[in-house]
């Protein structure tokens, strides 16, 4: 499966956001040994060759917008609201889950009511849409606030993730 996942990066230019992005694009695909992979691969909107992911897939994208921009704290919204639609997605799955079924069936998760509290969970992977500039999933908005809160000039670069 394929989503757009976005990272919050200080930099001085679009090309030192990308650059950026890119290492932390490289955590979440595990590029560095010390690093588990939570994403297949990964593709920014720059790649002009990809056939079926980035542009192929999504269209036209920002490379890298600042995020003080129109086009930045559209990406900003469009990342934040997809990760509360995915939590609160997740959370329903639980409540219902465990207000339905019995114990048994939640153990061997009929309804994927123990993938729903994994993903509740996370803290990098598909059900989170916004990464911090190290890789860590951005799970709550006062941690958004206070990556959003830095001295330097915040950028926003999105890149298609598959899973």
């Amino acid at each position: 499966m394929h989503q757009i996942i976005y990272a919050l990066v200080d930099a001085e230019s679009e090309e030192e956001a990308l650059e950026q992005a890119t290492v932390t694009f490289d955590r979440l695909v595990g590029a560095r040994v010390d690093e588990r992979p939570v994403f297949d691969y990964y593709v920014t909107f720059d790649d002009e060759g990809a056939a079926v992911a980035g542009k192929a897939r999504w269209g036209e994208q920002p490379v890298a917008a600042r995020v003080d921009s129109h086009e930045g704290a559209r990406l900003l919204k469009r990342g934040w609201d997809a990760t509360v639609t995915e939590f609160e997605r997740n959370l329903e799955k639980v409540r219902k889950g465990l207000e339905e079924l019995s114990v048994e069936a939640v153990m061997h998760d009929a309804e994927l009511v123990r993938h729903a509290c994994h993903n509740l969970g996370a803290f990098r992977g598909p059900s989170l849409h916004l990464y911090a500039q190290y890789g860590d999933g951005i799970r709550h908005r006062s941690h958004l606030d206070r990556v959003l809160n830095s001295s330097e000039p915040m950028w926003i670069v999105p890149a298609d993730v598959h899973y």
